[in-house]
């Protein structure tokens, strides 16, 4: 038995960053969407009671650290499962890129494993589980576009943004999420509006989305990594409606409504960056 479970990219359209909580995480505030850029996670059930992993980038674990495979690990031990799995992932989402990369391999891995060993479980229940393996995974449980808090686990869904083009560009470096967080100044954050964000999306209104784009995460890396402060100015020159980093970085995205300033802003990317993809938003739920 197999299955091919397809695993979209995230991008966040505002990020905010409003305390430190007891437990050391920070409470955050962020609308979240998908985007048609996915990895492809083949599962096949093995008699043999083990769980082994595979992928086609050598860059990412292939053991028990990789997210799908603690997500495989959490549904077996959980519900007592006596077989197996072989897991492979087909790897097309960049690598600690901002875009829950991991997160949405696990979330695959747990919807397809479902399917496959007949545990009978809600997209909910399998999100309250996901949130035992990373903040980004109840929201890729789901998909579509959510209103994300607490450490990011705490959804409310919300409308489907207007379809749009969206140019992502992921520098040739990545950024560890920690390393931000322990460089941000709370006193200092701009805050994004969710509320107008909200507000824009559920008018289908795309240049208040473009207008309302926020992340507080990004002067934070851009004092790091100042070059990708410089990659979202070009990529405004280059004409976008709406620019800005996704999730702590370094990925880098750019809206716009017609295709063929989505492709003058790759052509005009060619040289600089070799990572950039031009793909349409998602926006819808899982079923």
């Amino acid at each position: 038995m197999q299955r091919i479970v397809k695993a979209p990219a995230k991008i966040n359209l505002t990020l905010d960053v409003l305390n430190k909580r007891n437990d050391g995480y920070h409470e955050v505030e962020m609308v979240m969407t998908t985007v048609d850029l996915a990895d492809r996670i083949h599962l096949t059930v093995k008699d043999k009671n083990a769980i082994t992993i595979d992928v086609d980038k050598g860059f990412v674990p292939s053991n028990e650290q990789n997210l799908a495979y603690k997500a495989a690990n959490l549904l077996k031990k959980r519900f007592n499962v006596k077989k197996g799995v072989h897991i492979f992932i087909e790897k097309n989402i960049p690598v600690s890129a901002g875009l829950a990369g991991g997160s949405t391999d696990a979330a695959a891995t747990l919807r397809g494993l479902n399917d496959l060993w007949n545990l009978g479980l809600s997209l909910d229940e399998l999100a309250d589980l996901g949130a035992e393996i990373g903040s980004d995974v109840p929201f890729c449980v789901h998909g579509g576009t959510a209103i994300a808090r607490g450490r990011g686990e705490k959804l409310e869904h919300i409308a489907t943004p207007p379809p749009c083009w969206i140019v992502l560009v992921k520098p040739p470096m990545g950024v560890s999420t920690k390393d931000i967080y322990g460089k941000l100044k709370l006193e200092d954050l701009q805050h994004p509006n969710t509320e107008k964000m909200v507000q824009a999306i559920e008018e289908k209104n795309f240049k208040g989305i473009c207008s309302e784009l926020g992340n507080a995460m990004e002067d934070a890396t851009f004092s790091i990594h100042p070059q990708v402060l410089h990659l979202k100015n070009r990529m405004k020159g280059f004409g976008a409606d709406g620019v800005l980093m996704s999730g702590s970085g370094p990925t880098v995205y750019a809206l716009v409504q017609n295709q063929s300033r989505a492709d003058r802003i790759n052509n005009g990317l060619k040289g600089f960056v070799d990572q950039v993809f031009v793909v349409r938003l998602l926006g819808t739920r899982h079923e």
